[in-house]
């Protein structure tokens, strides 16, 4: 819900751009409260279909209703919340992009389930919120605090978070598998309203996680029993107001222990037209490195796949053949189309289509063998405001 914002011009260029702000007018992905909970609830109902795919082969396929509630209790208070069930079929990788009779038939369902109380004070808010997900060999629950801080002329607001989330591991291929991992967020950042047109925002985020970080399902794979996690992300928002537009560019920077390095370019151009409708196309582009310990499908000719040469003689401490690991680079591309049904009602429908090649990394060379991935991403939804 959160990446839905959008900067809107000031009637008067005299006015404070603070307004902005106050009025929850934000860069996607932030929530800039207000000095009191919002006048308005909402129930958002959403519906995602994703597929994926390589060459020859239609691999997963996900489908998830969800519903998400806001609902104020007070002009101090607020409680927000959200439900989803994922259904996942098809089949996944092996090792690299290869495809074995045994994952054919893959199916699982996910239920997930999360709630935040926000509490409002003059110039600051802070929220608690925790988090439940469960499937048949995972199970995840996680607690976040968070807070901001607005500055006397409302230009300015200042974000902070921690988070901490424990995962429990199993595997339908291994039925003594118990395994754990706990993770510890902290996150930092700061909006500012340069202009009546101009929102931008800093975070930053430090991840730490310990445990279980092996695939199961592939073999061999042995990844270290920690990583830990930085992530830079910066983004700019400008409003046009002849065209009655806005532009939502953002940049991300991410690096991790088990040495990958990405980087995330994302612009969108949001069109009001027709009085109630929105157009709104998108471009991502995505590079990553690979990890330290993937290894390119290049098998021992004595032994075969999935193996890599030398093994057996002289194995290295971590390996794995997890395609997401690999050197490569994506695009996604997307338009979604919004309308404005009645003063209370709202709908949108949205497509995305990504696709990831290995020679599609910039700033070095992709990892060889890998056959390019496509995916699609379809959502439909409807919002009611009371």
């Amino acid at each position: 819900m959160a990446w839905e914002g959008a900067v809107v011009a000031a009637t008067n260029p005299r006015d404070k751009a603070g307004a902005i702000i106050a009025a929850a007018l934000a860069l996607p992905g932030v929530m800039a409260h207000a000095e009191n909970a919002p006048e308005h609830g909402q129930v958002s109902v959403k519906y995602l279909q994703y597929q994926d795919s390589q060459p020859g082969l239609d691999r997963i396929k996900v489908k998830a209703p969800s519903i998400y509630v806001l609902a104020p209790l007070s002009s101090q208070w607020a409680v927000e919340g959200s439900l989803v069930s994922d259904s996942v079929s098809g089949a996944t990788p092996r090792y690299h992009s290869a495809i074995s009779g045994a994952t054919l038939k893959m199916s699982d369902e996910r239920h997930a389930a999360d709630v935040k109380v926000t509490r409002y004070f003059e110039r600051s808010s802070w929220s608690l919120g925790v988090s439940k997900s469960k499937e048949h060999d995972y199970d995840s629950s996680a607690v976040a605090l968070e807070a901001s801080f607005s500055s006397e002329d409302s230009n300015r607001t200042w974000n902070t978070g921690i988070g901490y989330s424990s995962d429990k591991i199993s595997s339908t291929n291994d039925p003594a598998l118990r395994e754990k991992k706990r993770t510890g967020e902290v996150i930092v950042g700061v909006t500012q309203a340069l202009t009546a047109n101009d929102l931008v925002q800093v975070n930053l985020t430090f991840n730490r996680g310990r445990g279980y970080y092996s695939d199961p399902y592939k073999d061999p794979d042995i990844r270290p029993d920690r990583r830990d996690q930085k992530i830079l992300l910066t983004r700019w928002n400008h409003h046009f107001a002849d065209l009655g537009a806005t532009a939502r560019t953002s940049y991300r920077h991410y690096s991790d222990t088990f040495g990958i390095k990405a980087h995330t370019l994302g612009v969108e151009w949001v069109q009001p037209f027709a009085t109630r409708f929105t157009l709104t196309p998108s471009l991502r582009l995505y590079s990553q490195s690979a990890a330290n310990f993937y290894y390119d499908p290049v098998y021992d000719p004595d032994v075969g796949a999935p193996y890599p040469q030398g093994y057996f003689t002289n194995p290295q401490r971590y390996l794995s053949p997890d395609q997401r690991l690999s050197a490569f680079g994506a695009i996604t591309l997307g338009l979604k189309l919004g309308v404005q049904l009645t003063p209370d009602w709202s709908s949108d429908v949205k497509f995305e289509r990504y696709e990831q090649r290995s020679n599609w990394r910039v700033g070095g060379q992709g990892s060889p063998g890998i056959d390019p991935f496509k995916a699609s991403f379809f959502q439909l939804g409807l919002n009611k405001r009371f």
